[in-house]
């Protein structure tokens, strides 16, 4: 069971003015048959598929709690983007370098690349093997 018909399944749930609803209820209101709705509602309650007078009304805090916990293991990403600007910093690949891996005209070997100097690094080598296509081409 994925995340986007669990919320479907408890959106018609929900919204169903019944007391008691059933798999042939919630049929008739979402256009499935009763038998794709409780086996994909089986997830939930492993008799459902057995028991077809079962009330669905109570299937709606576990329905919950899935869709919550689905939601909480997709966290976003922050997404490091490098401007112009930043890469108008530096001249070439060897310039880059020069300024972020060497002290005092030596090269630091401890010396570590964060994820936005990596991302401006593999733009510069992006932009000079262009620059190399294009020679090529003339």
């Amino acid at each position: 069971m994925n995340k986007t018909t669990a919320k479907k399944y408890l959106s018609a749930i929900e919204n169903s003015k019944k007391r008691y609803l059933t798999c042939e209820n919630l049929s008739s209101i979402m256009g499935v048959y009763p038998e794709v709705i409780a086996e994909q509602l089986s997830f939930f309650e492993p008799m459902l598929a057995m028991d077809p007078s079962f009330d669905l009304k109570e299937l709606i805090p576990s329905i919950s709690k899935y869709i919550e916990a689905e939601e909480a293991k997709r966290e976003k990403k922050e997404v490091i983007k490098v401007s112009k600007k930043e890469l108008s910093e530096y001249k070439s690949v060897p310039d880059f370098l020069y300024k972020k891996m060497t002290f005092n005209g030596l090269v630091d070997r401890n010396a570590s690349l964060s994820e936005a100097d990596l991302k401006a690094l593999k733009k510069l080598v992006q932009k000079e093997l262009d620059e190399l296509k294009n020679k090529a081409k003339k």
